[in-house]
């Protein structure tokens, strides 16, 4: 396998003087999708924002595409390629569509129109509803708003932190078949996703975290299969 585009490692990170997050290492590879699964408090979402530089690492490394990142602020990481989707706060509700998508692009302005012709591509009704206010949309073309954006800067690594939360069942769907679409750009994804059977059923690759700990690393398949984890993590059992 190639080497991968984004590699974690040991990395500790946390907020005032505690960790959340201990000796996390973990990798994402160009064109395929990773999840991190586990139960509420593990510090899934620390990590994914350890990454984007929201969190400062305390120790350990993350190298994007050969250079550390750990060290940078959210900003920097950006202008490394490396985009992020929170969970919540993730639009500007009182601006338009478009509005929303050049703010996006606030790292390059470069090939605007060639990026939005792309997020229009991949989100026809980003074009449509062009000149609606992001807070008139429903939730789940909100989330495709939130996409669009993060797309703008034309990423190498799309950092999703739970994005499915908050849709209907139709829109979750939605949701992972737009991930896959994305993905089959050749753009990594790491996702943190609650739903933890649709996500691991389109990934490559899961990690299940725990205590702040990455507990277990294996193929989307074999995690799916694993009666421990199944039953642990998935609500299912064998």
């Amino acid at each position: 396998m190639a080497d991968a585009l984004l590699k974690v490692t040991d990395v500790c990170a946390g907020y005032g003087r505690g960790d959340i997050i201990h000796e996390v290492s973990l990798e994402a590879h160009a064109g395929q999708i990773a999840t991190i699964i586990g139960p509420n408090g593990a510090g899934k979402s620390t990590v994914i924002k350890t990454i984007a530089g929201v969190l400062r690492r305390r120790t350990g490394s993350i190298i994007v595409d050969g250079q550390e990142i750990g060290g940078l602020g959210a900003s920097d990481v950006a202008r490394r390629g490396v985009s992020f989707v929170p969970q919540e706060a993730n639009v500007f509700r009182q601006l338009t569509v478009t509005e929303n998508l050049q703010m996006g692009a606030w790292t390059d302005r470069a090939n605007y129109s060639e990026r939005l012709a792309r997020v229009h591509g991949l989100f026809p009704v980003l074009k449509e509803r062009a000149t609606t206010r992001a807070g008139n949309l429903s939730g789940g073309q909100r989330q495709m708003v939130a996409f669009g954006m993060a797309l703008m800067v034309d990423p190498q690594v799309l950092l999703l932190d739970e994005p499915s939360a908050g849709l209907s069942p139709v829109m979750v769907e939605q949701m992972f078949d737009t991930v896959r679409e994305v993905n089959a750009t050749g753009i990594a994804v790491l996702m943190v996703e609650q739903n933890a059977i649709q996500a691991l059923r389109i990934s490559h690759h899961g990690y299940v975290m725990a205590a702040g700990q990455i507990v277990l690393a294996d193929n989307a398949a074999n995690l799916l299969d694993n009666e421990e984890v199944s039953e642990l993590y998935l609500g299912t059992r064998a």
